[in-house]
C-alpha cells in the first residue's frame, strides 16, 4: 500500500494537504497505522488460501512472524525512504506542479535522507488492543543531520518538539526569530527555539475540531468500529490471497526471505473494489478512488521483501522504482525495519502551551498567514 501512497502523491490536487491540522498530519497516523498493522497481520494470514505447498508454507511463515508481534506490549519500527535528491524531483517534475509549487531543493535533500521511529505501548498485547488501552505513543523524523521532529502521547498531554529552522527552511518560508515574538507569545518562543512543550490533549482534539467546523470542514474523524475492521480485513485476505504470489529463500546469518509479489494496479484496483461496497461504515470523509482513477496506475510487478531472524519479522523492503513510470528515477525504496520496543517516557522541562490563549492572545485579530502579524 506504500505504493498507492506515493502514485497518489504525484497528483497535483493532493498538495493542499500540506494545509492540515497538527491532529490530522501527526496523531491520526500514528493510530491509523497501529490499524493498519493489525490488518496486514490478518490479510497475509489469507495466503494459507493459496494453492501450492510454498505459498501455503510462506503464508504461514508470515502469519506466525506477526503474531509474535501481536503478542507484544510495546514495539517500536523504523521506516527509511530509500531514495534520493535527484529521483525525488523527477517524480514532482512527473507530477506537472503548477509554477511555484515545485518541491523545494531543500525538501528533497531532507526527505531522501528521512528516517521515521514510531513507539507504541499498551496495557495489553497489540493484537487484542484497542485505542483505550494505549499508555504511551511516540513518533520522531530524523534526518543525517539531526531530529527535525518529535512527540509523544503519554498520559494527559501530547509532547512535540521540532527544529523549526530546518523546517522552515524545507518549505521556503523562514520562521521568525524567537527573540522577535511579542511577550504575549509564551511557549511560542520554545516552539521556535526547538524545546520541548506540552499541550493537553483533549483541549488540542477540542480546538483543531472546532477550527475545522468553523471553517466547513467535518469534525474529526472516529476510529473504525471492530465490526467495520473485520469486514475489512475478510475483504482484504481475499484478495491478497487471490493475486499474491509468495516465494521463499534462505539468507545470511541465519534470516530466511518471504518475497510477496503482485502486479500494482491490479492489487490496488481489486483491493479498493472489496473495499468499496463498506465505504458507508467508513469514517465520514474517506473518499475511494474509482476504478477510473486507477487506470492510469503502473501495473509493474511489485516486491515486498520480509526478512525473519528465528521465525520473527526484523525487516521490510519496497522497491518502488517501478511505479514511476516515466519519470527517471534511479532509486526509490521503502525499508521498515523492527526495533526493541522502548516505553515512551515524559521529557523533562516541557512548557506547557495553552492552545485557547494561544489563539486568543498571539494570533488574536491576526491571520496565521499574515507575516505582519508576527
Amino acid at each position: 500500500m506504500y505504493g498507492t501512497t506515493l502514485w497518489a502523491s504525484g497528483e497535483s490536487s493532493d498538495r493542499s494537504r500540506c494545509d492540515r491540522s497538527h491532529e490530522e498530519t501527526i496523531i491520526n497516523p500514528i493510530r491509523k497505522t497501529l490499524t493498519a498493522g493489525a490488518v496486514v497481520g490478518a490479510v497475509l494470514a489469507g495466503a494459507a488460501a493459496c494453492g501450492t505447498v510454498e505459498q501455503l508454507s510462506a503464508g504461514q511463515k508470515l502469519d506466525r512472524a506477526f503474531e509474535k508481534l501481536g503478542k507484544k506490549k510495546t514495539l517500536s519500527f523504523e521506516l527509511d525512504l530509500d531514495t534520493d535528491v535527484a529521483s525525488l524531483e523527477a517524480l514532482d517534475a512527473k507530477s506537472d506542479p503548477a509554477p511555484g509549487e515545485e518541491i523545494p531543493e531543500q525538501a528533497a535533500e531532507l526527505l531522501s535522507g528521512a528516517k521515521i521511529t514510531v513507539t507504541v505501548q499498551s496495557k495489553r498485547p497489540l493484537d487484542e488492543s484497542g485505542e483505550k488501552d494505549l499508555v504511551g505513543t511516540a513518533l520522531k523524523v530524523s534526518t543525517p543531520d539531526g531530529d527535525l521532529a518529535e512527540y509523544r502521547v503519554i498520559g494527559d498531554f501530547t509532547y512535540v518538539r521540532a527544529d523549526m529552522a530546518a523546517m522552515g527552511e524545507m518549505a521556503g518560508s523562514p520562521v521568525p526569530d524567537a527573540d522577535d515574538l511579542p511577550p504575549e507569545a509564551g511557549a511560542m518562543k520554545d516552539v521556535i527555539e526547538g524545546k520541548w512543550v506540552k499541550i493537553n490533549t483533549k483541549e488540542m482534539e477540542k480546538v483543531t475540531g472546532e477550527s475545522r467546523r468553523a471553517k466547513g470542514g467535518p469534525a474529526p474523524a472516529p476510529s473504525l468500529d471492530t465490526k467495520t475492521q473485520k469486514k475489512l480485513v475478510k475483504a482484504l485476505r481475499e484478495v491478497i490471497a487471490r493475486e499474491v504470489k509468495f516465494k521463499t529463500a534462505d539468507g545470511a546469518n541465519g534470516t530466511e526471505h518471504v518475497k510477496a509479489t503482485a502486479p500494482f494496479r491490479t492489487l490496488v484496483t481489486e483491493l479498493f473494489g472489496e473495499i468499496r461496497p463498506l465505504v458507508k461504515d467508513l469514517p465520514p470523509g474517506m473518499d475511494l478512488p474509482t476504478d477510473k482513477d486507477l487506470k492510469d496506475a503502473p501495473n509493474a510487478k511489485v516486491t515486498a521483501d520480509f526478512t525473519l531472524k528465528n521465525g520473527a519479522l526484523s525487516q521490510v523492503d519496497v522497491d518502488l522504482a517501478k511505479l514511476a513510470g516515466t519519470a527517471d528515477v534511479k532509486k526509490l525504496g521503502l525499508t521498515l525495519r523492527m526495533r526493541e520496543g522502548a516505553k515512551p517516557t515524559v521529557p523533562a522541562g516541557a512548557t506547557k502551551l495553552d492552545l485557547n490563549e494561544l489563539m486568543n492572545g498571539f494570533f488574536g485579530g491576526s491571520e496565521m498567514g499574515d507575516p505582519e502579524s508576527v
